[in-house]
């Protein structure tokens, strides 16, 4: 019986989440698996891998093959290079201690990278998210002084408008002085009426 190392597909439509297993090749995708030995989920930045590096080993040893993208999953986690220094153990080029003194020293190499990595990532979405925030002051800025220029422009006019009402005023002011001359037109009525009296005394 052939076994293969692959990628068995889980999650959701558009989000995949991959568990790592060792299967019979003749097996389903997302069939029957003989050992789960890890899981992959590709929608975290960087991608999220957990992985039992010691069963992946005793499996590649037992001569289990992984698929293209499983063997790098596997490269990237240390499999393969702690496969690489069990072979050297074997073959007698260096000891146990001398071989897990290497890999201790490549993982903590390989760890140091990732987390520079993710600090990096970190103050690029920071950058991003500040510079989002300075752009959205500076419009709301302009937005501020653009309604203030609207009212500075609003104030002239609502000053001119009581001037506009004050002219009628002004027009009214000759109707009241035209009052007396109305009055002081019975007073000419009555001077003819005292013109006619000695006129009838004659009779």
């Amino acid at each position: 019986m052939s076994v293969k190392i692959r990628l068995q597909r889980h999650g959701k439509k558009g989000k995949p989440f991959y568990w790592i297993v060792a299967a019979d090749a003749r097996a389903k995708r997302d069939g029957r698996y003989l050992q789960k030995l890890g899981t992959y989920n590709p929608n975290t930045n960087p991608a999220s891998i957990n992985i039992d590096v010691d069963e992946s080993v005793k499996w590649i040893q037992f001569g289990a093959q992984p698929t293209h993208t499983a063997r790098t999953i596997l490269s990237n986690e240390g499999v393969l290079l702690k496969n690489h220094l069990l072979n050297g153990v074997k073959k007698g080029a260096f000891n146990e201690e001398e071989a897990e003194e290497k890999f201790q020293a490549w993982m903590s190499e390989k760890q140091s990278s990732t987390n520079s990595k993710i600090t990096k990532l970190e103050k690029d979405a920071s950058d991003k998210k500040s510079k989002a925030l300075e752009l959205e002051k500076e419009a709301s800025d302009k937005r501020k002084a653009k309604a203030e220029e609207a009212l500075k422009e609003e104030a002239p006019a609502a000053e001119e408008a009581p001037a506009a009402e004050e002219a009628p005023a002004a027009e009214e002011a000759p109707a009241a002085e035209e009052a007396p001359a109305a009055e002081e037109a019975p007073a000419a009525e009555e001077a003819p009426a005292a013109e006619e009296a000695p006129a009838a005394e004659e009779k």
